[in-house]
């Protein structure tokens, strides 16, 4: 379950943060950006030495993180 919810949240605010470039809302941008990085920096130990299990549950939540984000972020803008 950690890594779905780390795949959601890396992934929602990515695609939160496209939608934001596409309307130039800078701030959105930069702080999705902040956050993206953040997470990444966590991110990369959890999944390099994962087994393949690990990798589709962090793929499965990327995906629904993908859909969350682009309602959410048209649901601010």
């Amino acid at each position: 379950m950690k890594l779905f919810l780390t795949g959601f949240l890396q992934v929602f605010f990515v695609a939160c943060n496209t939608y934001f470039i596409s309307k130039s809302f800078y701030i959105g941008v930069f702080i999705c950006g902040l956050i993206i990085s953040l997470i990444w920096s966590w991110n990369v130990k959890k999944i390099v030495f994962g087994s393949l299990k690990d990798r589709i549950y962090y793929a499965f939540g990327a995906g629904f993180g993908s859909l969350f984000g682009l309602i959410i972020s048209k649901f601010i803008i």
